[in-house]
Formats: structure tokens, C-alpha cells, sequence
């Protein structure tokens, strides 16, 4: 019985606290620094921003491109589940929407410069692209929705289109100081829900 078990390959263990902490100010930092600094930043101002070694980010992304993908997801699952949160903690779903709208904002300034990241790679570029679609349309789709309801208005746009419109809303707004992407946004919203049903 004891030559049967340790014959047998041992089961992956899941991750321990400290190094899922690790991670998780891996991601939060790289994040930051993305925003500042775009996604070529020094890797030791990553490391600095987190308070871990050079060796800690090499462990857990062994490439440039591998961090990138990885802020991107933990960035798409911040926002994802935050949906849900701010519709039962905002005083009304359209309050909800509105701050779930400026988070998603936020995350696309985040993820500025992915693609040049991954050059090369589209089918890595195709998959990331459909996971964010996958993950957040439904996410938005229920705070629309919940939105509407709450002012008795009739859909205009649907979820994907609403977050297609707020994502062109954004483009210029990294070379324009005096673009305020974050305001025509919130017009944007506006006027998804203000068409009354008819």
C-alpha cells in the first residue's frame, strides 16, 4: 500500500497565501505603472511599486508579454465583478451604471498599449479581445438593464454597443490633456437612457 502512494504523482497543490499575494501586488503595481509609464516599463519599477525582488515578477511572468495578458485578465475580472457590487451598493441602478461606466474607463486606459505588447501574436490578441467581450458585455447588459427598468425607459443600444460607443469615446483621449473622455461618457449614458419607453 505504501509503494502504491508513492508511486503516485503528487497532486498540484494550489498556490500558497503569500504567493497569491505576491501576484496580486504584482498585478496591482503593474497595472499603475502601465498607466503611467506605458506596458515598457522597467520591470524594477514594477518590482519597487509591489515591494518584492526582481526574481518574484521573473517567477511568476516570465515574460513581458505573459505580465501584460496578466494585468489584462485581473484587470477584466476587477471590473467584471464589480458589476454586481455596485448594483447592490449604489442608491440606484443608474448610480450603479454610471460608476460601473467609469471604472470601464479606467480599465481602458490601463490596458493602452496591449497590442503593441503582443505584436505578433493575434491569436493571443483574438482570445484576449473575446474573453473581454465574454466577461463584460453580460456585466453591462445587467446594469443597462436594471438602469432602464429603474427610469422606465426602453433599450436604444444594447450592452456591447453601449461599451463599442464608450470605448471610441476614448480613443485620444492619452494625447489630449483637454479631452475629457470621462464626461462625454457619462453624456453617453445620458442619452442610453433617456429615451422614454414608447
Amino acid at each position: 500500500m505504501t509503494d502504491t502512494d508513492e508511486s503516485r504523482p503528487p497532486a498540484a497543490r494550489p498556490m500558497r497565501v503569500d504567493a497569491r499575494r505576491n501576484e496580486q501586488a504584482l498585478l496591482e503595481a503593474a497595472a499603475a505603472v502601465f498607466v503611467t509609464s506605458g506596458v515598457d516599463a522597467p520591470v524594477r519599477a514594477i518590482a519597487a511599486r509591489a515591494g518584492v525582488g526582481m526574481g518574484t515578477i521573473y517567477r511568476h511572468f516570465p515574460t513581458r508579454s505573459e505580465l501584460v495578458v496578466a494585468v489584462y485578465r485581473h484587470q477584466v475580472e476587477a471590473c467584471a465583478d464589480a458589476g454586481p457590487r455596485l448594483l447592490a451598493e449604489s442608491a440606484t441602478p443608474e448610480a450603479a451604471l454610471r460608476a460601473w461606466v467609469a471604472l470601464f474607463v479606467e480599465f481602458l486606459v490601463t490596458k493602452h498599449g496591449l497590442a503593441g505588447a503582443l505584436q505578433g501574436d493575434s491569436a493571443g490578441s483574438d482570445a484576449l479581445h473575446s474573453y473581454f467581450v465574454d466577461r463584460l458585455v453580460p456585466v453591462c447588459g445587467s446594469l443597462l438593464h436594471a438602469a432602464l427598468k429603474s427610469v422606465d425607459s426602453a433599450a436604444t443600444v444594447d450592452a456591447y454597443n453601449l461599451l463599442k460607443g464608450v470605448g471610441n469615446l476614448c480613443i485620444g483621449a492619452a494625447n489630449d490633456a483637454n479631452y475629457e473622455a470621462d464626461v462625454l461618457v457619462q453624456l453617453l449614458i445620458s442619452g442610453a437612457l433617456a429615451h422614454e419607453a414608447g
